[in-house]
């Protein structure tokens, strides 16, 4: 195993080779929904004297933004009136991962990871802090890759996982959008796998790492190594672990064809499916929760179609595999601000689950009908909640809904000029990781 290397060659793709350019804003007006806030124009320095760009409207609250990809490009949304505030050219087949920093989002794309600014943040100042939007902007620093994968923030770290090399590169998430303006993200670490293959790599504290074990036919397992690359743990005990989250401070959770696989930093915990063929592939954490959800598989011919979930207890060591009433696809899942385990079903309906009991809590109409895709690129729905709503994309109708999921209604929707597939959020605050 190669060693964690200390670098400061900056990794960094020309995005012009990558073809990559930015349409004008359609608009930037404060939204009213879920709540209302007023603005002042400002420019905006950065505490360490580098000025942004362009010029920031300051915002009375919170300004979150919604990336969605669709073919040919990215919107960005303002996820209060779910007006696009920007429609970006793109090429390609692009997913999204939220940059760590609750301002910018990473577009998985020929060559690398592209950054996208969506344009909403809050900064420091002394005391208290000012809430800012701006022109959201598609950076022409590229974070290069061969085949990007997976990012995963943690311990105030980002970890960028390269599928066709095996190559983790680490560095500083709140460090990412100054990296942006100086035009290069400089990695502080680096770790090369054995061999290549669809992996994850999770920073711990004092520059640890766990990542994957595995292959371009197998992946059976996961380690963690020291800033040396020395194994300080390890499990082979995982057949297929794909996806990861992470519970508290330490623990890493990912998961396997036949249950899931906990690391604790110096040693594994293995938790077997109540099935033989119980695949958990996607993981989901909350803060101030134990329970970790997970989309659940019991036939391996099965494709996306899902109907159960896996209510991991990571103090108990247990599952609890809960019927949704419904089918979903990953696209489908996440956790409401208490924890909640959050489905969207076929049947246009959103369930809200208790994540300690499995009993179903509530649940909302929201669109019609539709059908789980046979290939999981195919554009479907997909959810994310912020603050107590729910944002669903409906591909088919180009609609998107907000849902008040505590109240139990739809308190929003809005026609989007694209078919929409992979969504995430930028809720510009500040980011405790």
């Amino acid at each position: 195993m190669a060693p964690i290397l200390s670098r400061q060659a900056p990794l960094l793709a020309s995005a012009a080779s990558l073809a990559i350019a930015a349409l004008a804003l359609t608009g930037c007006a404060a939204g009213s929904q879920p709540g209302s806030t007023t603005s002042t124009e400002a420019e905006h320095d950065h505490e360490d004297g580098h000025e942004h760009e362009h010029a920031a409207t300051e915002s009375s609250g919170p300004q979150p933004r919604l990336a969605l990809t669709y073919d040919g490009g990215i919107m960005v949304v303002d996820a209060n009136s779910l007006e696009v505030m920007a429609d970006l050219p793109i090429d390609g087949f692009n997913r999204l991962s939220p940059g760590g920093d609750n301002r910018n989002v990473f577009v998985s794309t020929t060559g690398g990871w592209a950054v996208l600014d969506a344009g909403t943040y809050t900064q420091p100042h002394g005391d208290h802090t000012h809430l800012y939007v701006s022109e959201p902007v598609l950076s022409d620093v590229v974070a290069s890759a061969e085949t990007p994968g997976h990012v995963v923030h943690h311990d105030g770290q980002t970890a960028l996982f390269d599928d066709g090399t095996g190559e983790v590169t680490i560095f500083a998430t709140a460090t990412l959008e100054e990296q942006v303006d100086a035009g290069s993200i400089t990695p502080t670490a680096s770790y090369e796998s054995a061999d290549a293959h669809h992996g994850v790599a999770v920073p711990l504290a004092d520059g640890q790492l766990f990542v994957t074990v595995g292959n371009e036919s197998d992946r059976n397992g996961a380690q963690v190594v020291d800033p040396d690359g020395n194994v300080i743990a390890e499990s082979d005990e995982c057949p297929g672990i794909h996806g990861e989250t992470t519970v508290g401070d330490d623990l890493v959770l990912a998961g396997c064809e036949d249950g899931v696989l906990l690391s604790h930093g110096d040693h594994f915990h293995k938790i077997d499916a109540p099935d033989d063929f119980g695949r958990t592939g996607n993981a989901f954490a909350a803060d101030d929760s134990t329970v970790v959800l997970g989309d659940y598989k019991t036939d391996p011919e099965g494709g996306i179609d899902l109907t159960q979930i896996a209510l991991i207890d990571t103090v108990d060591e247990s599952i609890n595999v809960v019927d949704t009433g419904s089918h979903y696809t990953w696209h489908g899942l996440a956790r409401g601000e208490d924890g909640e385990a959050l489905v969207f079903g076929t049947d246009g309906t959103l369930r809200v689950f208790d994540p300690e009991s499995g009993e179903l809590v509530n649940e909302i109409a929201v669109t019609d009908e539709w059908t789980v895709p046979d290939e999981w690129q195919t554009s479907h729905p997909a959810i994310v909640q912020d603050r107590g709503y729910v944002y669903i994309s409906d591909p088919n109708t180009s609609t998107m809904y907000v849902v008040d999921y505590l109240g139990g209604e739809v308190t929003e929707t809005a026609q989007l000029p694209h078919e929409v597939n992979e969504l995430a959020l930028a809720s510009g605050q500040l980011a405790e990781d």
